[in-house]
């Protein structure tokens, strides 16, 4: 249930079910600034406590965040091994809130290429808040569509199951998720960069400026008005 009424933000009441973010620029956050890479990262996690607030606040169904790809293991290693640090300490620091919040936590991805430490720490985050009612909170991890899709199909054919549309869309980790209707990409860049591509094949896209730890409450809620002026037909010839 909303705990902000929409229209106090200048908001209409329908908002998007399921949002997603590309969380680019905290590299180039830290570069402008100065500082290292890590710092950066670090800048962007403490941004998440407000963004996951908000978006819970609003009463808007499920968030899905672009935390690592599969791609992100080519970085050097100290950033990655920064980056690995951080997941551990979010999820030590952050999970009692956002349980006690009522928030469900799902992790997208492949998870087995994590030290043991931080699948534990997932796992628990999984288990702890898994009969949650509130807000859906996805974190995509070690994640790439391609990679998905190609799982989900495995699995299917181990089953010995018809590779059909609803099937294939039951075997991804987005599974009893609504499709996402809105994705955000912080940092100027203008691509998905193989983020839930079968998931966003409806979604409206806004690409803004700002790096992550810059993108503020004020921002998003542009970014939620911008979604709900869009006449959104899905292929249909408008009225």
């Amino acid at each position: 249930m909303a705990k902000i009424q929409p229209a106090s933000l200048g908001l209409a009441a329908e908002l998007p079910r399921h949002v997603g973010i590309i969380m680019d620029g905290n590299g180039r956050w830290a570069k402008a600034r100065g500082l290292p890479r890590p710092l950066g990262h670090r800048a962007g996690m403490e941004r998440l406590r407000g963004l996951i607030q908000l978006t819970s606040d609003l009463g808007i169904e499920a968030l899905s965040l672009y935390a690592f790809s599969t791609e992100n293991w080519k970085r050097p290693a100290g950033e990655v091994e920064a980056l690995l640090g951080l997941f551990m300490e979010y999820f030590r620091r952050e999970l009692e809130a956002l349980h006690a919040n009522g928030v469900c936590i799902r992790t997208l991805g492949e998870k087995r290429a994590f030290p043991q430490n931080i699948q534990n720490a997932l796992a628990e985050a999984e288990a702890k808040t898994r009969d949650n009612q509130g807000l859906k909170l996805n974190v995509a991890l070690n994640y790439g569509s391609r990679d998905e899709v190609v799982r989900a199909v495995n699995l299917l054919m181990a089953r010995g199951e018809p590779v059909d549309e609803p099937a294939l869309m039951g075997a991804l980790y987005t599974a009893g998720l609504p499709e996402l209707d809105l994705v955000i990409r912080t940092g100027g860049e203008q691509r998905l960069s193989n983020f839930l591509l079968l998931q966003a094949a409806y979604a409206e896209l806004i690409f803004v400026p700002d790096y992550f730890p810059d993108f503020s409450d004020a921002r998003y809620v542009a970014c939620l008005q911008e979604f709900q002026r869009r006449n959104r037909r899905f292929g249909n010839v408008p009225g």
